[in-house]
């Protein structure tokens, strides 16, 4: 009989045809060889294709999660059945063994480290620098982890150099707009079971995540309101057809939130109580720190725990948190994460560049760096490809048009 993580590996590996493009080049160069791959990220069948290319490249690989409620046990459970790999994930693990399990890929001194949220480096400069002098460099995978990195790097902290994935075109405009539409709202919609259309739903945030969840839930048939901070996205937003306001104003007419900011107290205790009966709220960004869950359970009465909702009471209204306010494409017991294809692509630039740091890492200083170019169109060329989708080239006329200043008119 299949193992049940083996068959999702199985299943997902079909719909990745850029990542076993890959594996096959990795099984051949063996870009990794005798090094040591530590990882934090959401352990799911994408995920576990991505170690398995990591491993096909002659890697060893630790990896544990990013998130406590978003491994599934029975892929944690098959990875560590693969040869070369050592799996500490737990869905639903207590805070301490999130660190602790972290603790555990440490212990393995990693030779180049890849984050989802920058947890893992975050705990290697600060409690476990004696790993540090081992390290060759890192890959980080999203919009919060590299905020945080950034920070680091401004302060002059950062070590060793880390490839900033996230904002990359290839991982910004699929992974980003498409993948968190997607996944979010699937996610929303089989654990609460309601209807989109005609709903008014608040997105925080119109960075590309938030763009993707409105243009998604505009698509299904959703009033859309849009909140930021930003008046460049603002004014976006409103151009794209989007109502602009602030939460308090949208508080009082949203029926479905969905934060996406990867900053701190965007729905506050301020919010709660302008809320419509049945309201339901839920986060896409990376930590549970966007929707104050600690005053709700300190204000009002939680009236029921289900199937990743909790409901509580406040002012004869009942309003419902889904995943603890965390990640709920991943969070919540249906969650599947983003979509097959679009992690394809993300996966595909974290093997690149983790070959990218394991052959130039100790020629850079300690800071964050952009995708090499050539590896993001790369991923885009892979793609198409596997599409079978052909494109225009450039004629030499044309390469020395672009490259010169003496043409004009």
């Amino acid at each position: 009989m299949t193992h049940t993580g083996e068959a999702k590996i199985s299943w997902a590996r079909q719909y990745m045809p850029v990542l076993g493009v890959i594996r096959s080049e990795f099984e051949r160069d063996k870009p990794l060889k005798g090094l040591t791959v530590g990882m934090a990220l959401h352990v799911e069948a994408k995920t576990a294709n991505l170690v398995t290319t990591l491993v096909a490249g002659g890697a060893t690989v630790h990896i544990t999660g990013c998130n406590p409620l978003s491994t599934q046990d029975d892929v944690s459970e098959a990875l560590g059945m693969v040869q070369g790999v050592r799996c500490y994930a737990q869905r639903g693990c207590r805070v301490e063994e999130y660190y602790a399990a972290i603790d555990r890929v440490l212990d393995a001194r990693p030779d180049i480290t890849i984050d989802d949220g920058m947890d893992l480096i975050h705990r290697l400069h600060t409690v476990r620098q004696d790993v540090l002098p081992g390290v060759i460099g890192g890959c980080e995978e999203t919009t919060t982890g590299i905020h945080r990195l950034r920070s680091m790097a401004a302060e002059g902290k950062l070590k060793f150099p880390v490839i900033a994935v996230n904002d990359t075109p290839m991982k910004r405009h699929f992974d980003n707009v498409h993948g968190t539409g997607e996944s979010a709202l699937t996610a929303i919609m089989a654990t609460t079971n309601v209807l989109v259309a005609g709903k008014w739903i608040v997105v925080a945030g119109y960075g590309f995540c938030g763009r993707g969840l409105a243009r998604k839930a505009h698509g299904l048939g959703a009033k859309v309101v849009v909140t930021e901070i930003d008046p460049r996205r603002a004014l976006e937003a409103h151009m794209d057809g989007f109502m602009v306001m602030t939460m308090a104003e949208a508080a009082r007419i949203g029926d479905i939130f969905v934060t996406t900011t990867g900053n701190i107290g965007i729905i506050t205790g301020s919010h709660f109580p302008l809320m419509k009966d049945g309201a339901i709220l839920c986060n896409a960004g990376h930590f549970n720190v966007e929707i104050d869950a600690t005053w709700l359970e300190a204000h009002a009465q939680s009236v029921e725990r289900r199937d990743g909702i909790e409901s509580f009471t406040i002012g004869g209204k009942v309003l419902h948190l889904l995943a603890e306010g965390r990640l709920v494409n991943l969070a919540v017991p249906k969650g599947m994460g983003h979509p097959v294809e679009v992690m394809d692509l993300s996966f595909a630039l974290q093997a690149l560049s983790a070959r990218y740091i394991a052959e130039h890492g100790k020629e850079l200083a300690g800071g964050v760096y952009d995708v090499p170019q050539e590896i993001d169109e790369a991923v885009a060329q892979k793609k198409l490809d596997s599409l079978g989708i052909e494109i225009e080239r450039l004629t030499d006329e044309q390469s020395v048009y672009l490259t010169s200043w003496d043409c004009g008119t």
